[in-house]
């Protein structure tokens, strides 16, 4: 893929890059880190052919199964909360999805496992890491609620689908100190949190509403 391709032209351009950037600001996103690996990770490269032109609004979009990309705000909030805690060095997601969020947590952690359950988005996501030289991403086909206790502990996870409840095989796998953001609710209210692993279980701060696909289990 050509470096025109990653920069982008007309509704992809730099330009438009650095208008969802101004509008993150205004919605109240602070962290420098996190607007720097939105604004240099290419979205439209994330998203079918036909909606590239709207990669830069500030919108989820559908990727096909019955899921979709987040929209930018919602991606650089629950990164952004992930690295308020404490050091992440190692970060696990549950559900790469198009690979939009996972190419952001590559920018700022040093080694990121994501976990997709859907053959083909799995697939995808593995050839637009290749296709962007992105290297410290460890891809796992499977049932993300189950994470990847052999890599555990983690420093961070991200989950991008809501359980109905905090899933505490995946709290087992933080390092105590360690972060987890997830939705959690049904498909009519969720609520966004951050789960924080401590010596004898863990505490949790509940956020704000959010709407995400359900978390859901078994492969495809």
């Amino acid at each position: 893929m050509s470096s025109t391709m990653h920069r982008g032209i007309g509704m992809t351009s730099q330009r438009t890059r650095e208008r969802l950037i101004q509008r993150l600001r205004d919605e109240g996103i602070g962290n420098r880190a996190v607007l720097d690996a939105i604004r240099h990770t290419p979205r439209h490269i994330f998203v079918d052919e036909a909606l590239a032109s709207r990669a830069y609004e500030d919108t989820a979009l559908p990727i096909g199964q019955g899921q979709t990309i987040s929209q930018p705000f919602i991606v650089a909030r629950m990164t952004e909360l992930l690295l308020e805690v404490a050091s992440m060095e190692t970060v696990l997601e549950i559900g790469t999805g198009s690979g939009y969020q996972t190419a952001i947590l590559s920018r700022l952690v040093k080694r990121v496992y994501s976990v997709e359950r859907i053959k083909s988005l799995h697939l995808q996501a593995r050839r637009r890491f290749q296709e962007l030289h992105i290297r410290n991403i460890r891809l796992q086909h499977r049932d993300g609620g189950m994470g990847l206790p052999e890599y555990a502990p983690f420093d961070g996870i991200l989950v991008t689908a809501a359980p109905e409840g905090i899933p505490l095989a995946l709290v087992e796998q933080l390092r105590v100190g360690g972060c987890m953001i997830l939705p959690i609710g049904n498909r009519s209210e969720q609520v966004l949190v951050r789960v924080i692993r401590t010596r004898t279980g863990y505490e949790k701060e509940l956020l704000e509403q959010v709407v995400f696909v359900p978390l859901l289990g078994g492969t495809l």
